[in-house]
Formats: C-alpha cells, structure tokens, sequence
C-alpha cells in the first residue's frame, strides 16, 4: 500500500494499526524546516486484514453463516425516517427471527444427540451393537446398566446441546472483547438533518454493548430452555399417561410451567430494548445479563434431574416425543417473514419515490434475506440429521430416522435447484447478448475495428459478467419467494400425512409415487452432500491460510454491520476498524491543524465513509474522499438504503471537501456514486477507467495489458491524476498555528 518496504507501526496492534514509511515517521514534527517532508503529502496506511481473515477459529464462523445473514436484514429496511414505530416494529420482527434461529440450531443438536443417538440407537439392539461406545447405554446390550434408562441416557445427551449453547456463549463474549469493545470519539450528537438521513453518524451507532450483551444473555437462554424442553417433555410425556406417579406428574406440570415463564421472560427481554445510537450507552444491564441464562442453566439442570428419576417400564420406542417442535418453528419463521414484508411494503411506501428504482426488491430486500437466513438454518439443520441418521442406520431398517419434517424439507431441495438452474440458465443467456451487444462498443471505444475478435470478446465478456452484480436482488428475490412456497407445502405435507413423502404417496398413481421417491432420495443425498462440502470446506479453511482469506472475503460486507438482530453472529470488524480511522483523522487534523484526502478501495471505502460521518461537521470538511472500485452505491445503497440511500450520500458529499470515485465497467464490485456536483464542487463520478488500459501492444504496454476488474486500481494513471487534483484543492487553505498547512494522505 506505501511502495515501500520499510515501514513503521504509528500506532494500534497486531490486529489493526496505522503504518507509514520509515522515512516519513517524523513528517508532522514541526522543526521550522521549510522544505521538509511536511511540505509534502505523507501516506499512512489503515491495515485492517486480520479484522475478517486470522487465525484457523475463523473457519469457526461458517457455523454461524445463518446468524449472520439474519442480522443483515436488520439494516436492510427502508429509509421512512416518519415511521419511528414501524421502523422499531420492523427491529423486533428481525430479533424475533434472530432468535428462532438459535433455538433452531440447539433443537438440530438435540435432535442428533438425544433423539437419534440416545433415544433411537442406544435403545435398539442392532444399532447399539453396531456401534459399540453406545453399548453403556443399551438395556439390550447391558441390562441393568445405571445409564440404560431413557431418562438417563437423555440427561446425559443433554450435555452436548449443551455445551454448544456455551461454546456460543464464549465465542460471542471472546470476539466481543477482541474486535467490538473500542469506544467511538465521544463528540456532540449532532442533528438529524446534518446527518443526512443516516444513523451512522450517531454517537452510539458503533458501540452496541448493552444490547449485544442483554441479546446475547436471551439467547443463551433460550439455546439452554431448548435443552431443558426437549428433555423435560419427552419425560413428563411418560408422566401424564393414566397411572402413573402422581408425583412426578405434578412435578412434569411444574417443570412444564417454569419452561413456560422463561420462554415468555427471555422473549420479553429480547423485545423490550432495541439499540440507543443517539448517545454513546456505556450501560449495562448487569443483573439480567447474569440472571436470566443462570436462571436457565439452574432450571435445566432439575430437568435432568427430574428426567433421570427412575420410571418402572418406561422404554424408548420410535422417535422421541416433541418432534413437533420443528414444525412450529417453520412455521412461526414464515408468520414473522411475512409479517416482516408487510411492515417492509410500508417503510417503503413511507420512504416516497425512488425515480431510479435503486432500492434492492422494492424494499423488500431485509424480508427475502430473512427467510433466507431461515432456510439455511433448515438446510444445516437438515444436514447434519440426516447424515448423522445415515451414519447410525447404514441399512436404513434400525431406526425412525429424523423428523418426518426434515424429509419433506429435503424432498423439495431438488425443486428449488430447478427454479435455480432456470434462473441461473436465463441470466446467463442474458449476459450472452450483453456480451455481443458490448462488441460493437469495445470496438468503437478503443478504435479498434476490426481489431482482435478474441481480445474484444474478452474484454465484452469481463463487462457482460460483472452486470451480474446488478441482477442479485432477482437472484435473491426469487430464491426467497420459492423456498417459501416449498416450505409451506413441506410444512402442509408433513402435518397433513404424518409420513414421510415416499410413504405419504403410496396407492397415488405411479408418476406422483416416482417423483416422491426420486425427491425424497435425492433430496436426502443434497443435503447430506451439502453438509459434508460444508464441513470440508471449514475444516481446509482451517489448515490453509489462502481459503481462510476467502472467507473473511465474504465475510466483509456480512460482518460490516454491528450485531443487533443476533450476538451469536461473527463479530463486527466496522466496531473496531471505524473508531480507529474517526480517532486517528480527529486526533491528527486538531493537533497539526492539517487536511486529509483519504483513499478508499472496495471495503476500505464503505470504512472511510462511515469513519467520516462520526467526524464532527468541522473535522468533515477537512477531508476530501478518493473511492476506488466502490460498492457503496451499487450494493450499500441499493441494500441498505436507510443508511446509505440517496439522501446520505448526498449529505457527505456536501460535508466534505470534495469526493472523487473511481470505477470500471468491468468491475464486477465497485460502481458508480450517481452523485452531481454543484457550483464549485464537481461531481463525484469519472468516467469509466479504461479496461484494459490498452487495447493491442504500444509502446507503454509492449505486451498485451490484462483486464483488472476490480483489482489494481493506483495501476491506472487516472488514480495519480485525482489524487493530485484533490491535494491540489486542499492546499490554499489558512495556516495553522505555527506553521504552513500540512496535508496527509490516507489509504
């Protein structure tokens, strides 16, 4: 980034820091010098890298993808400053999927390690005999054991439910501490209108400990009732049948009951509060955090014990009560998607028009993307019972098998690659014609007629395949709307039959049998194919670095967002990384009275802008902004345009001093800012840069100059020329104290 191989740590750690030069170290020492490194402007580099890709705990992260995504869809509602209730109400729907996700997730656990394996295995002899380490717990292969008992065995299963509820729990308060803990400036909270339609120029929009900590106390809670529940009630199922212990039925009520109230406290506690972004909250809620997942973990474990009592006759057959459950959950998932895209249509309607149709999906892009994050949920969930199922039962003739829902589920996965490949098939049909249509353009624009047909077909091919980019809400769109469908008819299927699709369609016609049967197994197979990719993949992003790196690719925009809908999710680098730049410009432009152009490419580009909203309107006006390769229009604004909407960007492009972007047309990432200038400020947007620089062989480019994409942008001389233009416009200004005006340049 400095062209320079000696540098120097100015400030910050082995997880973000600033670096310059060496020999610029000492650039802002005021010695009285007049022709010193001060005349001219310093470089310093913001490296931030090892926020998103690290050590191999990040392969880690892909467990927590549906988390993730849920919590994108937080920021993804419509721009309606008006609709202060709808727009609290859109929040809360967004927690309350957050928080079926987790129970989603724990029940997956206890679905593999009570119901399959110590419910169904451990209490059928040939499944138990097949695998010996569950031999302890078989009454066929050791009767009379301590452990052989249902309730026992469960309790002991219980532990690994669990124990991935507290591994969440560790990793949610670990990467709070390491990456989301720095305090932003404290500055004045200034008004809404001067911050132009956007929360992130709140004080506390980068600091979200109360809530990330009363959320995370809720979930954890809610991971640990799930245990207790799927526990307690396949025990009191046993003690509500005639004749049983009056005793123990009592007690099942009473368990029942306490399940009930905590259920109710912990979503009350997850809709009580949303964020406080209009001061800097250093409050914590310090009781709750530490009572209600204690109150929890005390209530599971009279759970165990209760289930552990001894029950004369009581033996484990066919799948474990409460199964149920996972149709309640995709069921109460769809309820609050569609609720969520009511309230969407609203904001949106509320927000007025959008002339150009930038908004992703009519608004409706925070709904697709929950139910999205809904159907990944399932589909890991799904996974990893089947799997485990498949690996219990290598016959197929031992065992239930998972939930009837779960089959259903993966019956209708082969549908939705259809509709997929049907899409995917007439997208690149479409990106075929832009590809011919860009010929005649590439031609015209670089003079070369009729040139080389292969160089011009690659050059329209790179431009045709990075329009793709703009075809993501339709992709998205129509994922959403399609697993919804199916999901119903999943849902309808399995509580209408009780059966598995492949039994539920015996005595039908042959056709409607075959196609179940294909479904069904096929289906089966995806998803247990899906879950073993998704393993390796995590396991080789664990062992190799250059995978690893891949996935904090993708986790830059995902994790750019602080977590607000789930804590569970990977942590927030923005929460460590826009403090850091919003300290250092303040801190440097007040003590040197100097003036900043900060260069941005791609991601360090969102960075920059929302580090310079949390500026004060003074210190914003000393900062001049050079965008490279920049999603903030084509993906934030069109994704996220409460905070990155037309109005937003427009306000900082009047704040600061002058905003300058760069992007190609073969970029598949990077875009235009459509913002115009007015009076002396020019517009935001250059032309289109050039791709490749040079068409056939000058005498520059002696060989054959590649197509960058959206890579390698300071290679183009257009980057040199708008960064000198910008320092140039920042020079005539009124020296500061004790000396001439110093400029800085940051990247």
């Amino acid at each position: 980034m400095l062209g320079d191989p000696r540098t120097v740590r100015i400030t910050g750690d082995d997880t973000a820091a600033v670096f310059r030069r060496a020999d610029d170290v000492d650039a802002d020492r005021a010695d009285g010098a007049t022709d010193g490194p001060r005349q001219r402007p310093v470089p310093e580099a913001y490296v931030w890298c090892n926020l998103t890709s690290g050590n191999g705990t990040r392969a880690l992260w892909l467990l927590l993808l549906p988390f993730m995504v849920v919590n994108l869809a937080h920021w993804m509602r419509p721009a309606a400053r008006e609709r202060t209730r709808a727009v609290r109400l859109y929040g809360l729907l967004v927690r309350l999927a957050g928080l079926t996700l987790t129970v989603l997730l724990v029940a997956a656990a206890c679905e593999v390690a009570l119901d399959l394996t110590a419910w169904q295995c451990a209490g059928t002899r040939a499944c138990a005999q097949r695998h010996s380490w569950l031999g302890f717990l078989s009454p066929d292969v050791r009767d009379g054991g301590w452990w052989t008992r249902p309730g026992r065995r469960l309790a002991l299963a219980a532990l690994v439910p669990a124990a991935l509820t507290g591994l969440l729990w560790y990793l949610s308060h670990r990467t709070w501490r390491a990456y989301e803990s720095q305090e932003p400036l404290d500055g004045r909270p200034e008004r809404e209108d001067m911050l132009g339609h956007t929360a992130l120029g709140r004080p506390g929009f980068w600091y979200g400990r109360r809530l990330v900590a009363r959320l995370r106390a809720a979930h954890t809670a809610a991971g640990l009732l799930t245990v207790a529940a799927a526990v307690g009630t396949a025990a009191a199922h046993q003690d509500h049948r005639p004749g049983g212990p009056a005793l123990l039925d009592v007690l099942g009520r009473l368990l029942e009951a306490a399940l009930a109230a905590g259920a109710l406290a912990t979503v009350w506690v997850v809709c009580r509060r949303g964020r406080s972004e209009r001061r800097l909250d250093r409050r914590l809620d310090a009781h709750l955090v530490r009572s209600l997942p204690l109150a929890a973990l005390v209530l599971l474990a009279l759970t165990l014990v209760y289930a552990g009592w001894h029950r004369p006759g009581w033996t484990s057959a066919g799948r474990l009560p409460g199964d149920a459950a996972f149709g309640a959950i995709a069921l109460l998932q769809g309820a609050l998607v569609l609720v969520l895209a009511v309230v969407a249509a609203v904001l949106h309607r509320a927000a007025g028009p959008d002339p150009r149709g930038r908004a992703a999906l009519r608004g409706l892009g925070g709904p697709a993307v929950v139910m999205l994050a809904c159907a990944l949920g399932g589909v890991m969930s799904g996974g990893v019972s089947q799997r485990v199922s498949d690996w219990l039962d290598g016959t197929g003739t031992f065992l239930a098998g998972p939930p009837v829902l779960l089959t259903w589920q993966a019956s209708v996965i082969p549908v939705l690659l259809i509709v997929l490949g049907v899409l995917g098939g007439l997208l690149g049909r479409s990106a075929w014609r832009l590809t011919r249509a860009e010929r005649a353009a590439v031609a015209r624009e670089y003079g070369a007629d009729p040139g080389d047909p292969a160089r011009t077909q690659r050059i329209a091919r790179a431009r045709a395949m990075a329009t793709l980019t703009d075809r993501a809400p339709l992709f998205v769109g129509v994922t959403s709307a399609t697993t919804l469908l199916l999901g119903a008819g999943a849902l309808a299927g399995a509580f209408a039959t009780g059966r598995t699709p492949s039994r539920a369609t015996e005595g039908a016609p042959s056709f409607l049998q075959g196609a179940a049967q294909t479904g069904q197994a096929l289906g089966s197979w995806l998803i247990g194919f899906g879950f073993i990719l998704f393993v390796t993949w995590g396991r080789r992003a664990y062992k190799d670095a250059s995978a690893r790196r891949t996935i904090g690719i993708l986790w830059d925009v995902g994790t750019f967002w602080p977590r607000a809908a789930h804590p569970f999710s990977p942590p927030c680098y923005a929460e460590r990384a826009v403090p850091d730049l919003t300290w250092r410009m303040a801190t440097w432009t007040r003590a040197t009275g100097g003036r900043l152009v900060i260069s941005g490419h791609s991601q360090g580009s969102v960075l920059a802008a929302a580090a310079a909203w949390q500026l004060s309107a003074a210190d914003r006006g000393q900062v001049a902004l050079l965008t490279y390769g920049s999603p903030i229009e084509r993906l934030y604004g069109r994704w996220f345009p409460a905070h990155f909407g037309p109005a937003a960007l427009k306000a900082l492009h009047e704040d600061v001093d002058c905003w300058r972007n760069l992007y190609r047309l073969t970029d598949p990432i990077g875009g235009p800012v459509r913002l115009s200038g007015e009076g002396r400020v020019p517009e935001v947007d250059r032309a289109p840069l050039a791709d490749p620089l040079a068409y056939g062989r000058t005498e520059h480019h002696p060989l054959p100059a590649p197509v960058l994409g959206h890579s390698d942008y300071q290679a183009d001389p257009a980057f040199a020329e708008e960064r000198e233009r910008l320092l140039a416009r920042l020079c005539p200004v009124v020296p500061p104290q004790g000396g001439e005006p110093r400029e800085q340049e940051r990247s």
